[in-house]
């Protein structure tokens, strides 16, 4: 039998509007929401604290420092795993997009074990019934690397897979088109001036060598399945002009206003990064994600290496980016739900799988206390 949760006198995040009221669970979906307090005994009182929908990640690295906690320790995967859907959980994440690296550039060569094993294990412990949240996969696919595309086969057809991303890390592209910036970076990994620079050339021969082969190989292996194409920090409308002609739909953490705004006119959604929200401002020097919401040219929020920060940039921008809060959460929930292709999720709302979280404020911060994944409370 089914089991009945009742929790009332809290303020229900509507898709339209806030509602002081009570929200029915029954089994794993939304059975009622009214409002005013339940009279019932065995109502949970929420005090007035606030209820959103279960939050959708559509990317995060999170699992690669669970994997790697130092730079000279690699903890057990599964144990990894199991950290990181914690971790996800507790931030209200109740479905997660694992997004993991295909392909070699020379600079993370366990990159590629954390995607072979995490796939290994996110098997496991999903027929296994033992993670907290709901996971699928986001494969990352450098497209210069020389090991992409026989990386991806044994995997494009797995039914955990909702997003493929082509992503280009190559130097002077992207989110590496400052050659200093990359530079600086690279020495700080303990490379020589001569090493970085014989590395600098190969990599950018490769890219020309490599980058449309397997551009063309990997979307022509997709052609035809449900999943959803994106691309990954673009930075000129030419970019985006030759995505869009491909027929990629999502322009995730775009390192310009122009390419953003470039993507909104093409008809594709827009991810930032909600750590770039939270903080003020890019890590790496690139567009500031609130410029990116004010110019209406951002759909959706990912946490790309820190979950929490969802659920913080969504209050924060309805605190003071002057937009509505049903709208702010949308960004973190029923946007980047629709973007996967997870119609069933993302809203408070009659018929849907019961994700929910509970937060109380602390001044402006949201504190997460409670969360429901399909019905079960799982923190």
């Amino acid at each position: 039998m089914n089991q009945e949760t009742i929790l009332t006198n809290a303020i229900l995040v509507l898709p339209d509007e806030t509602l002081h009221g009570t929200i029915v669970l029954h089994g794993r979906v939304i059975a009622d929401i009214h409002s005013g307090r339940s009279q019932s005994s065995r109502a949970i009182d929420f005090a007035g604290d606030t209820v959103i929908p279960g939050v959708v990640d559509v990317h995060t690295d999170n699992l690669e420092r669970q994997v790697q906690p130092r730079s000279l320790a690699r903890w057990p995967s599964r144990s990894a795993m199991v950290a990181h859907d914690a971790q996800c959980a507790a931030a209200g994440v109740t479905t997660v997009l694992d997004a993991l690296c295909l392909g070699d550039l020379g600079f993370d060569k366990e990159r590629i074990k954390t995607f072979q094993d995490g796939v290994v294990d996110l098997d496991a412990l999903t027929q296994a019934g033992l993670l907290k949240s709901d996971h699928f996969l986001h494969l990352r696919c450098e497209v210069p690397a020389q090991d992409m595309l026989e990386l991806l086969d044994p995997v494009a057809d797995h039914p955990l897979v909702r997003i493929i991303s082509l992503m280009d890390h190559c130097p002077g592209v992207g989110q590496y088109a400052n050659m200093d910036f990359y530079r600086k970076l690279r020495r700080r990994d303990g490379l020589d001036e001569t090493t970085l620079e014989r590395r600098i050339q190969q990599m950018q021969e490769q890219r020309a060598r490599l980058r449309d082969p397997n551009r063309r190989a990997l979307l022509d292996r997709v052609r035809g399945s449900s999943i959803v194409l994106a691309s990954h920090d673009d930075r000129t409308e030419e970019e985006i002009a030759e995505n869009a002609a491909d027929g990629i739909r999502i322009s995730e953490f775009p390192v310009t206003l122009k390419a953003a705004t470039a993507a909104k006119r093409a008809g594709m959604r827009v991810i930032a990064g909600a750590p770039n929200i939270v903080r003020g401002g890019s890590h790496s020097g690139n567009v500031n994600a609130v410029d990116l919401l004010r110019a209406g040219a951002v759909d959706a929020f990912a946490s790309d290496y820190v979950p929490p920060s969802l659920v913080e940039a969504a209050f924060q921008c309805a605190g003071q980016e002057a937009i509505g809060f049903p709208e702010a959460v949308a960004m973190i929930s029923d946007h980047p739900a629709q973007m996967s292709g997870l119609s069933d999720r993302g809203q408070l709302r009659i018929g849907l799988r019961a994700d929910l979280v509970r937060i109380s404020l602390l001044g402006s911060l949201p504190i997460v206390r409670q969360v429901w994944c399909a019905g079960e409370r799982v923190i």
